[in-house]
């Protein structure tokens, strides 16, 4: 019944992520391009379509656990303490290796799909990288050194908005935080009317809110209790795909698990969107700088998406649609980290682009407009000469 049971939430999985891969590759939407689009070209469009998402999820999730179907102190993103320096460095770390590939471990898979042997390499380092850091050679290091530094909740409330606010007023708000955060998040999105004429855009970010509560579902209501204690979980894909690859390379039965299952799904979704659109292509690395590049940029994404605990899907929309702590701190710096990898990749460094920046507003400062001088605020003159001063003669004028 176990096994059963475990290959259920594989199918469950596998379905899930045939629909994202097939709707995202469909729309073309991208974490990091929305990110990009936001930070160099003030185009908020693709960003929208991921708060929509999240609003969507947030609504959703939160229903659930309001209903009594989803414990959120049995996931992962809601633990006893919050390891801020791991999930800052983490993040960060994570966004500048998606800025070296171009996209993250969701949309490598969505690539990949399409024929891009270029994310077929993106996928196997990540997916090392991810998971030498969670049971690996690197996990010692990840809990003995950066997970130390944790901030413990008070009397072991977990760390999640809802939860700190009912400690601190002693007033369940779960309802209210939901609704107003989702509710506003779903408002921002359909409020832009070109938004509104892009329905691949829409039907993708409503896809992925809806898929992220059914993940939660599923994986609460098919997991076998009498194996152990159920760990409700839904769209990741770092230490997933480091636990595919895994499967993969060690140990065939570790498919029978629901992240893995998403993570073949995503692929499977992505061809068939392709071939739908006669867009199947092989492509691969023009040359050794480009594939350095991409192999530099998978394994900042697998170290740092596990010390962060998610990607831009786990963290941007499934932690987020669990109210946990980890969310801004881990959405920030994964947009800190793009941009640092832009401006590595544009600028040639980020000293580059300080320098850059500090030119630009020292001339900006030097440009502004200085105070006229008035009545009010005219210096005093000097006090004058005492009477017995010897004369002196006028100064002639520069005309003379």
């Amino acid at each position: 019944m176990q096994d059963a049971s475990a290959w259920m939430l594989a199918l469950a999985g596998l379905c899930v992520g045939v629909v994202a891969g097939f709707f995202v590759r469909l729309a073309r939407l991208c974490s990091f391009g929305a990110v990009e689009d936001a930070l160099m070209g003030g185009d908020t469009r693709r960003l929208r379509i991921f708060g929509l998402a999240l609003g969507i999820a947030l609504l959703g999730t939160q229903a659930l656990v309001i209903a009594g179907q989803l414990d959120p102190d049995q996931s992962n993103y809601t633990a006893p303490a919050l390891p801020l320096v791991s999930i800052a460095i983490g993040s960060v770390l994570f966004g500048v290796g998606m800025a070296f590939v171009g996209t993250c471990g969701f949309g490598s898979l969505v690539r990949l799909g399409t024929g891009d042997l270029r994310s077929f390499v993106v996928i196997l380092v990540l997916g090392g990288a991810a998971y030498a850091t969670l049971r690996g050679m690197l996990s010692g290091f990840r809990i003995t050194v950066l997970e130390r530094f944790a901030v413990t909740m008070p009397d072991g409330v977990s760390t999640d908005f809802a939860a700190l606010t009912r400690y601190y007023t002693g007033i369940d708000l779960r309802a209210l935080i939901a609704a107003l955060g989702g509710g506003v998040l779903c408002l921002i999105a359909l409020g832009d009317k070109r938004l509104r004429r892009t329905p691949r855009l829409l039907a993708a970010g409503v896809a992925l809110g809806v898929l992220t509560v059914v993940g939660w579902l599923a994986t609460t209501r098919l997991a076998d209790p009498f194996a152990g204690p159920v760990h409700p979980q839904s769209l990741t894909f770092v230490s997933t795909i480091g636990k595919a690859v895994y499967a993969g390379l060690l140990n065939a039965g570790n498919f029978a698990d629901f992240g893995v299952g998403t993570v073949f799904g995503v692929v499977a979704g992505s061809f068939l969107a392709a071939w739908r659109a006669d867009e199947l292509r092989w492509e691969a690395f023009d040359d050794d700088h480009e594939m350095r590049r991409h192999v530099a940029g998978a394994a900042l994404m697998g170290f740092g998406g596990i010390l962060t605990g998610g990607c831009t899907i786990g963290q941007g929309i499934t932690a987020g649609s669990m109210l946990a702590l980890s969310w801004p701190i881990a959405i920030l710096g994964m947009m800190l980290g793009a941009r640092i990898g832009i401006a590595v990749l544009v600028d040639g460094s980020p000293r580059e682009l300080l320098r850059r920046r500090f030119d630009a507003w020292r001339e900006w400062l030097q440009r502004r407009p200085q105070p006229a001088v008035t009545a009010a605020n005219k210096p005093s003159r000097p006090p004058a000469a005492p009477s017995d001063a010897p004369h002196r003669t006028a100064p002639r004028s520069l005309a003379e």
